[in-house]
C-alpha cells in the first residue's frame, strides 16, 4: 500500500465515523425546527377548531399548507414561521376559506353534533380541540387525532347527521384500533 493510499484509507474512515455525527446533527436541528414551527401555529391568536395548519421542512424551506376561516390567519403563519432561526425561506400555500354565512351556521351545527356526543366531548377540551372541522360551500372535512378508530367513525357520522352539509370527508387519525 503507498502513502497516499494510507491517507486515503484513513480519511475516508475518518468522514465515516463523523458522518452520524453530523447527520444526526442536522436531524436534532430539524427536530428543533419542526417542534418551534408547530409551537408557534398552534399558538397564533385566531387559530381553533374551524382551521387545519400544516407544514413541512426541507432544509431551511417550510412549506405551510391547510385551510383558516380568517384571511389574517393566512398571513399571521407567515410571519410567525419566517421569524424562527433557521427557516430561510417561506412558502405560504394556506388556503383561506370563502366567508360564507351558510358556512360559519355549517361550522357552528358540526362543533355541536360532533363535540355534544359523549364519547367525544374529552376532544373539546384544551385551547384548541383535536378534532377541526373545516367547511367549504357546505362539504366538511374532519381533520385532527382521536384515540380509536370508533370515535373516528362516531365523528364522522355526526357530522354526516347534520342538516344542509353535503359531504363529509373523515380525515381524523385513529391513535389506536377499535376500543
Amino acid at each position: 500500500m503507498k502513502l497516499s493510499d494510507r491517507k486515503f484509507s484513513k480519511l475516508a474512515a475518518c468522514v465515516l465515523l463523523a458522518a452520524p455525527a453530523l447527520f444526526g446533527a442536522t436531524t436534532s436541528t430539524q427536530a428543533q425546527m419542526a417542534g418551534r414551527v408547530r409551537h408557534e401555529l398552534v399558538t397564533l391568536p385566531f387559530y381553533g377548531v374551524f382551521d387545519n395548519l400544516a407544514y413541512q421542512i426541507e432544509g431551511g424551506k417550510v412549506t405551510l399548507s391547510g385551510q383558516v376561516s380568517r384571511p389574517t390567519l393566512k398571513t399571521d403563519a407567515g410571519r410567525v414561521v419566517r421569524r424562527i432561526a433557521g427557516v430561510t425561506e417561506v412558502v405560504n400555500e394556506i388556503e383561506v376559506l370563502p366567508l360564507s354565512f351558510y358556512d360559519d351556521r355549517l361550522r357552528l351545527a358540526v362543533l355541536r353534533a360532533i363535540y355534544s356526543q359523549p364519547a367525544l366531548q374529552r376532544y373539546a377540551l384544551g385551547a384548541i380541540p383535536s378534532i377541526h372541522i373545516i367547511v367549504k360551500n357546505g362539504n366538511v372535512t374532519l381533520e385532527g387525532v382521536v384515540l380509536h378508530e370508533s370515535e373516528k367513525q362516531i365523528a364522522g357520522m355526526r357530522a354526516n347527521g347534520v342538516s344542509g352539509v353535503f359531504s363529509v370527508v373523515n380525515q381524523l387519525r385513529a391513535e389506536r384500533g377499535k376500543s
